[in-house]
């Protein structure tokens, strides 16, 4: 418990919130290059084989990203962007890769909710 003295010194401060996703700086996508492509499995109740890739952000800044969707062309050095978004069964994934911009394609033969996974109307 501080003294009266230090509480002059020193006010009690509010914790500040955190980003849920920070190494995304505030900023709505960041750019970044593929490392590694493998599986994870979800926690409990859950059962899968989840595609994820480690990506060194241009910040230098090292994340897990999750691929949606079905079927990828993701590989080594492949350059990604991303978004927020956490995957809920997966700890320590926080971030969606975009499909459609950049070198990850989008799902084929996709006719419903498109925008999500970079169909083009055809």
């Amino acid at each position: 418990m501080p003294t009266f003295n230090q509480l002059l010194k020193f006010p009690r401060s509010k914790p500040k919130p955190r980003a849920r996703s920070a190494a995304l700086e505030k900023c709505p996508q960041k750019k970044g290059v593929c490392l590694k492509v493998f599986t994870m499995n979800p926690k409990k109740p859950n059962s899968a084989d989840r595609k994820v890739v480690k990506i060194q952000l241009s910040t230098g800044r090292l994340i897990i990203g999750y691929i949606p969707g079905e079927s990828h062309n993701l590989q080594e050095h492949s350059v990604v962007l991303i978004r927020g978004g956490r995957a809920k069964d997966l700890p320590g994934v926080k971030y969606h890769l975009i499909r459609g911009p950049l070198d990850l394609t989008a799902v084929d033969n996709r006719k419903k909710s498109r925008s999500k996974y970079g169909r083009k109307k055809i």
